[in-house]
């Protein structure tokens, strides 16, 4: 098919990512053992460590939830990528261009440009169109005014909507098809009245390019210059951008060296960019709504600990409120939420200003506990010295607390409102849940067939010593393809990993129980994988063998058996009955 990546290049990119580094960088690992790491799984909830990672395999597994595969599963699962994205993603970590097969197919029309690639010749646009104005009054005014370096104006892509009506269409639309104007207008960098009359959506603003997490323009932000409204202008919604899952800086925020320790939420764009001019590098925003439930999970990602910091009037302790409340359900266990609302009149960006790094630092030490802002305002809310203030915060906080998949917040939380109300405290067992995930059973029936498969999946090298025997194909055996095909495999690229084994059969129904094999435990000492594969491997011979000899036998009683076959016939005979029988389950 037109346009996809070839196996080898696959293969190539798995051979030269690192896993253990790959998920280090995003989930710390510790050894374990002598070759393994370990984690708490980023997948589920959990107290100790039960996600491993294995160096030699390439293959990461969690025993409390099943979750399993190579970089490029992890990569999808993890940054929630599709298949292509991961791929591109692990080339680009890499400085390796992903190549596209040709052939008949589908393909997108020529003409019409790639939907990022003209989002980013827009965002390149309003950079050039910055510095050309940036000596105006307006430009420069502003400018001077937020203390913004070239640093971090070029680290953000910040640029600058002239004040015309069709600077972008011409720029981007101009001696090109009709498709790309078109296309220009769904992605909402262009505005169509109902007389047809094509303009440009942003005018007169400073532009805040939003990147996805693979740093490519989805989006941007405008912020008028003078005294118009609105003061902040978003792109609408597109194919590209869904605002309730994207936040402003997360990609900038990546970019620093080490293990995210924080994530700081703000309300605006121009707060994150004037935090990193003050070298707080750690701080998101949200994108004209309050955080959603998407966004919290998203920052739970890659960081344990996420500080919410909003004004301290109506509107930002009504923000921070809705902000609790999404966040509820991705409260696992070791993650930390906690509230900071600035004085009246003050944003980040301002306060940073006035008080220097060290300062708003000092407040985010002081940060409000979830718990402890959740009763704050559940009292707010409720009297608790009468009876039915009582009862409705009672209610109130437990269906709350419910929504947490933590049996540690929930059990905490609990005795904490229960003290508010004057109730003994009682253990809170845990509300059903999807995301409480029990232990995923390990035991799988293992025939020779899947021991022998599996030993080979995931110790390679044993295809060294595995007997060539093609002459097992015809054999009545569930599974013996599947062992010839991952032999033959490996017969033609020496030297796979576990991870590349499985890429190969990532769209193919046999992909389910090879990875549930890839994690079989065999518990056998290194010195004696050899043998045991040896041995598991004859047990099947020896199936294959009785099965022909019976199939002889009914010829032979038939008195159709052919010269070659009688000789055949006479050799089984003598084999079978001068060899120990081997156990075959």
């Amino acid at each position: 098919m037109a346009g996809q990546i070839p196996r080898q290049f696959i293969d190539d990119l798995l051979a030269r990512t690192d896993i253990v580094e790959l998920i280090d960088q995003r989930v710390p690992l510790k050894k374990a053992g002598s070759k393994n790491y370990a984690a708490c799984c980023p997948f589920h909830s959990e107290k100790s460590p039960s996600f491993t990672v294995s160096p030699d395999k390439q293959f990461y597994h969690c025993f409390g939830c099943g979750a399993h595969g190579n970089a490029i599963s992890f990569m999808m699962e993890f940054e929630q990528l599709e298949f292509v994205e991961a791929i591109e993603e692990l080339a680009k970590q890499l400085h390796m261009d992903v190549p596209r097969e040709q052939g008949k197919g589908p393909a997108r029309p020529a003409a019409q440009a790639d939907d990022y690639s003209l989002m980013q010749q827009a965002a390149d646009y309003y950079q050039q169109q910055l510095q050309q104005h940036a000596n105006g009054p307006a430009v420069q005014q502003y400018l001077q005014k937020r203390g913004l370096s070239e640093k971090t104006i070029n680290d953000f892509q910040l640029g600058y909507a002239p004040d015309g009506w069709d600077g972008v269409l011409k720029q981007l639309s101009g001696g090109k098809p009709k498709a790309v104007r078109e296309q220009l207008v769904e992605l909402k960098l262009v505005n169509r009245n109902d007389n047809g009359r094509e303009y440009d959506f942003f005018r007169d603003r400073l532009m805040f390019p939003i990147h996805d997490k693979r740093g490519r323009v989805i989006a941007f932000g405008g912020r008028i210059l003078n005294d118009g409204q609105p003061k902040y202008l978003n792109s609408p919604e597109t194919r590209l951008f869904h605002k309730g899952r994207e936040l402003y800086g997360l990609y900038q925020v990546r970019q620093q060296p080490g293990h995210l320790k924080q994530l700081l939420v703000v309300e605006g764009y121009m707060d994150v960019v004037a935090l990193a001019e003050h070298d707080i590098r750690f701080a998101v925003a949200c994108l004209g709504t309050a955080t959603t439930s998407d966004q919290m999970h998203t920052l739970f990602r890659y960081s344990p600990k996420v500080i919410c910091c909003y004004d301290g009037d109506r509107a930002g302790r009504d923000a921070a409120w809705r902000a609790l409340q999404n966040a509820l359900p991705q409260l696992k266990d070791g993650v930390e939420l906690n509230f900071v609302f600035l004085p009246d009149g003050e944003d980040p960006d301002s306060l940073v200003q006035k008080e220097g790094k060290a300062a708003f630092m000092a407040r985010l030490e002081q940060a409000l506990p979830l718990s402890q802002y959740l009763f704050e305002h559940l009292l707010q809310e409720f009297d608790a010295n009468t009876d039915g203030g009582k009862s409705a915060l009672m209610a109130r906080g437990s269906e709350l607390i419910k929504q947490i998949p933590s049996t540690f917040y929930q059990e905490t939380l609990q005795q904490k409102l229960d003290n508010l109300l004057g109730r003994t405290s009682e253990r809170l067992k845990p509300a059903p849940n999807r995301q409480q995930v029990r232990p995923v059973p390990t035991g799988i029936k293992m025939t020779p067939m899947r021991r022998a498969i599996a030993l080979l999946l995931q110790t390679p090298e044993l295809v060294n010593v595995m007997p060539y025997a093609p002459e097992l194909a015809s054999a009545d055996i569930p599974g013996i393809s599947l062992l010839l095909a991952v032999q033959q495999h490996l017969l033609d690229k020496p030297g796979l990993t576990t991870a590349q084994l499985l890429e190969y059969w990532r769209d193919l129904p046999e992909h389910a129980i090879l990875l549930k094999l890839a994690t079989w435990q065999h518990q056998i000492e290194p010195e004696q994988l050899s043998a045991e594969f040896l041995d598991t491997f004859h047990s099947i011979e020896d199936q294959y063998l009785q099965q022909r000899l019976e199939a002889l036998e009914r010829k032979d009683k038939l008195k159709q058996l052919t010269q070659a076959e009688q000789h055949e016939y006479v050799l089984l005979l003598k084999a079978l009955k001068s060899k120990k029988p081997r156990p075959v389950s």
